[in-house]
């Protein structure tokens, strides 16, 4: 018996355009929901990774051409031909709505065609706090990009629940397990095989999968941050004098972003330059807050504790750094709702720093600082209210995000918004 679907932020982009794009594939980590979010829209379905489907295709390539449409093509990378073979089809017919495509990317030494204006990719991440029916939100991204949100509401929602959700993951099917002992078990395993499927099958065998696992650990380690990389290899290999290569490292980090896995923030770098040295480094954040958890054997209670990181990067309590990974979760799902991009600010000579900027299509800005606490002091905004007062009215909206209690407006124009009441 199928679940019952989660309707997810995604679904209102697709709404809109799916029904008129020719083509359409949702990107995303294994078990992030594609197939799910795919099978709402489509009317025939060819599973690849079952092997009856994939031989039926092999044997009859037109398949494509006559099962009725939308037509999703499961899993398609396991036989990457039918990708360029939707291409040709796409170019052959202009039918909009026609084919649905789930998947990660090609293997190595596999070569298809980007698909550039005929197959429109879409990105679809963990769920988000909304999405995994944590509370109702009171106050919406796209009405501050617009700059007319009401900024009200009241949550009982407090740290200890922040944390479980960190630990409990925006995988569906791994929050669905029934005790924390069966989750951490299901996200153990999911990290096993990324270490031991998922890089073979992607065409990089891995010599020392202990290695592979350090150094997701020490790039868990980095979450929140813009270490560079040879301090997160330097934290995955401690006094180590027989450390991977810098070519290794390079396989594991575009093979780890390949698959989904990686999902960095990158800089800020506005079109028209009203900031002068600003730093360009992306700030690390794996796909899901709960993998970097399980990579430094971190529960629950040991978040709640303030315990430091097994592969330590900053040498400090690692909740703040994933509630900032959790946050900056849904407000990448809200802000793709919005048409909007999300990255961070820091200059040069770290003076100023902002965790979120989110830059609608107008070019209407949000500046949102993320805080583990529940109460906002001055010292807390002065980078928001720097920003505004350097780029004027460009800066259309302000806030803190919080784990406190109420939402509401300060006296000096910044929001105050507890994570949970914030929402598309």
């Amino acid at each position: 018996m199928r679940r019952p679907y989660t309707r997810r932020h995604l679904d209102d982009l697709l709404d809109e355009f799916q029904p008129h794009l020719r083509a359409t594939s949702l990107n995303g980590p294994r078990g992030v929901g594609k197939t799910a979010t795919a099978l709402q829209r489509a009317k025939s379905v060819l599973a690849l990774d079952d092997p009856t489907d994939l031989q039926r295709l092999q044997a009859d390539p037109d398949l494509i051409n006559t099962l009725p449409a939308p037509l999703l093509i499961d899993e398609w990378q396991r036989w990457p031909e039918v990708w360029d073979r939707v291409r040709r089809a796409v170019d052959d017919h202009q039918v909009p709505g026609r084919f649905l495509l789930t998947g990660s990317s090609a293997p190595r030494g596999v070569h298809v065609h980007s698909g550039a204006g005929r197959i429109v990719a879409f990105r679809l991440r963990p769920m988000s706090l909304p999405e995994r029916g944590f509370e109702a939100p009171s106050v919406s991204l796209a009405a501050m990009l617009k700059g007319n949100a009401q900024i009200t509401g009241e949550t009982e929602r407090v740290l200890a629940d922040y944390v479980e959700e960190i630990v409990t993951s925006g995988l569906p099917a791994i929050r669905r397990e029934p005790t924390p002992r069966l989750r951490q078990l299901a996200l153990e395993n999911y990290i096993s095989a990324i270490v031991h499927k998922e890089f073979l099958e992607a065409g990089h065998p891995i010599r020392r999968p202990e290695a592979l696992r350090a150094w997701l650990a020490a790039y868990a380690a980095a979450t929140s941050t813009t270490a560079t990389y040879s301090v997160i290899l330097d934290a995955a290999t401690p006094n180590q004098g027989d450390k991977p290569t810098k070519a290794t490292t390079i396989t594991y980090r575009d093979t780890l972003a390949n698959l989904w896995l990686l999902d960095p923030t990158p800089a800020w770098l506005p079109h028209d330059n009203p900031l002068a040295r600003l730093a360009q480094a992306s700030k690390h954040h794996l796909a899901d807050p709960a993998l970097a958890a399980r990579l430094l054997g971190l529960d629950a209670a040991a978040l709640m504790a303030g315990r430091d990181s097994r592969a330590s990067i900053r040498g400090t309590a690692m909740l703040g750094p994933l509630f900032e990974s959790l946050v900056t979760l849904g407000v990448r799902a809200f802000a793709d709702a919005a048409d909007a991009r999300v990255s961070h600010l820091r200059d040069r000579d770290g003076r100023h720093e902002i965790d979120l900027i989110i830059e609608g299509p107008g070019g209407a800005i949000i500046a949102l600082e993320i805080k583990l606490t529940a109460t906002v002091h001055d010292g807390d905004t002065r980078h928001l209210t720097w920003l505004r007062h350097t780029l004027g009215d460009r800066v259309v909206d302000t806030a803190v995000v919080t784990t406190g209690r109420h939402a509401y407006r300060r006296s000096d124009g910044v929001a105050v918004i507890p994570a949970a009441l914030l929402g598309a």
